[in-house]
């Protein structure tokens, strides 16, 4: 039951928040306390999952497994603070307040949506609540209804949507193929157990629709244009879950799929995850060193991680699945730091401009300090987590022998390195120029919310429970048949 409440509870909230005699006196209350419940819940399944193994719902339909569980933790980690951020941040910042019940209405639903993903283990359905992530956070990615916020979303639904019927074929084809090698259990578990007997020839095209669909919606370059304007257009707490969680959610359906594609056509899948993620930390990296908008250049940074751990999983082996999952637990918790730093300098500065910005340390020392550790973190500058992370990855390659996969994402790590803090560090040292008008207080809620994030950031770069060790192995395994 407790799962599905998980699902149950943000419809009802969505609906308080949408009714207009309820949601514009106490709309973010209600948001609130859903998101803080959901948090709780989420944390109940992932201990019942580390000593069960799996926690069914409904058996066929509704299951988590160490997998699901680790995405339901960081929805509803970023959730509750992004939800906290919103707080002070739409409130300075929205034009219209008597609208803000919408906003707050679409941010459940939209959490809602990246729930339903990792819980339901029917991968038609699966497909189909991740378009639902896609059609209701255009709604947030737009709320601002300025010509670049709406041409965003736009550009956003159309790529994305286009994705997602690529990636409906390609389910198909997998039903297809399931149905010929003689099983009608199609769910995640069932797919794995005859993956083996599935015909390499429907596997491939399964496989390769659905890379590329999903990876459209995951910012797999070359289909990546679509994510650095909605990421950068949109509220800055909903930037935090676009990059965050959102991304991730839809990564771990293709990752469901590797197991299934590695038994059907072996080395060959890997290789294919490895080719799409070398070429999105490539290209990501060097778009780092010319990017103008501080947003942006997080938003790029988004699709440079992605790539990381397609790499990971590229690469194969039990020490790189883990390096991945820890990737993805670090760049959700990074990247929604990172995001939460920008929304705190746009509302300081007023301009989402590189150049604009200097001297933020000295107008701001609390968004200044917050922007460089942002930076530092998701630079992948130690003792931070996502350095954990790529250090298990290339560690786990040189151990495996991949040197030339290796070599290169070293080297796109350290061009990504060197271009995001060469722009971090412009904003928040030197000089404040004396001419710009600043607004230096930030909301409380806003100042807040910057300390929790940072604080998993810095201590799960020093220390990793054993709790969420187990529960990192295990999904790590999950991925690696």
């Amino acid at each position: 039951m407790i799962v599905i409440a998980i699902l149950v509870l943000p419809l009802l909230a969505a609906g308080l928040c949408a009714i207009p005699t309820i949601g514009r006196r106490v709309a973010a209350q209600i948001t609130m306390a859903t998101f803080i419940i959901l948090f709780a819940l989420s944390i109940r399944v992932a201990l019942r999952v580390i000593a069960l193994g799996t926690y069914v719902a409904a058996p066929g339909w509704i299951e988590v497994d160490a997998f699901g569980a680790l995405i339901l933790l960081l929805v509803t980690a970023v959730g509750v603070m992004a939800c906290l951020y919103s707080l002070g941040y739409m409130a300075r910042t929205t034009h219209d307040k008597s609208l803000l019940f919408h906003y707050y209405a679409n941010l459940n639903l939209f959490i809602f949506s990246m729930l339903a993903v990792p819980v339901v283990v029917v991968p038609s359905i699966t497909w189909l609540a991740v378009e639902f992530t896609t059609l209701l956070s255009v709604l947030l990615v737009g709320f601002e209804n300025s010509r670049e916020a709406l041409e965003a979303a736009w550009k956003y639904a159309i790529l994305t949507l286009m994705g997602a019927a690529i990636a409906l074929f390609g389910f198909l084809v997998l039903f297809w193929a399931m149905r010929q090698a003689g099983s009608d259990d199609y769910t995640w578990a069932g797919l794995v157990s005859v993956s083996s007997h599935m015909s390499p020839v429907l596997m491939r095209m399964a496989f390769l629709s659905i890379l590329v669909g999903f990876g459209a919606k995951v910012g797999f370059v070359p289909l990546h244009t679509w994510l650095p304007d909605a990421h950068s257009q949109a509220p800055t707490p909903v930037c935090a879950l676009l990059s965050g969680v959102e991304t991730t959610a839809v990564l771990y359906v293709i990752l469901r799929l590797m197991p299934i594609a590695h038994n059907s056509l072996g080395a060959s899948a890997e290789r294919w995850a490895l080719v799409f993620g070398l070429l999105s930390v490539g290209v990501a990296a060097f778009l780092l060193l010319q990017v103008h908008d501080y947003k942006r250049l997080f938003a790029y940074s988004t699709v440079e991680h992605m790539g990381i751990i397609m790499t990971a999983v590229g690469l194969g082996g039990a020490a790189a699945h883990y390096g991945a999952m820890y990737q993805i637990l670090s760049h959700a918790l990074t990247k929604s730091l990172c995001f939460f730093a920008a929304g705190s300098v746009l509302m300081i500065t007023g301009t989402r401009n590189i150049a604009s910005v200097k001297g933020l340390m000295r107008a701001s020392p609390l968004a200044g300090s917050a922007l460089l550790l942002g930076g530092l973190a998701i630079a992948g500058a130690p003792p931070f987590a996502v350095f954990l992370g790529e250090f298990s990855i290339l560690r786990a390659g040189i151990n495996q022998g991949h040197y030339f996969a290796i070599g290169l994402l070293a080297v796109f790590l350290s061009v990504a390195f060197f271009g995001i803090l060469l722009h971090v560090n412009r904003m928040v040292l030197g000089r404040t120029d004396p001419t710009v008008e600043l607004t230096p207080r930030i909301p409380w809620t806003c100042s807040l919310t910057l300390f929790v994030a940072a604080v998993p950031v810095i201590i799960f770069g020093l220390y990793v429970p054993n709790t969420l060790h187990q529960l990192l192995i295990r999904a790590a395994a999950i991925i690696g048949g």
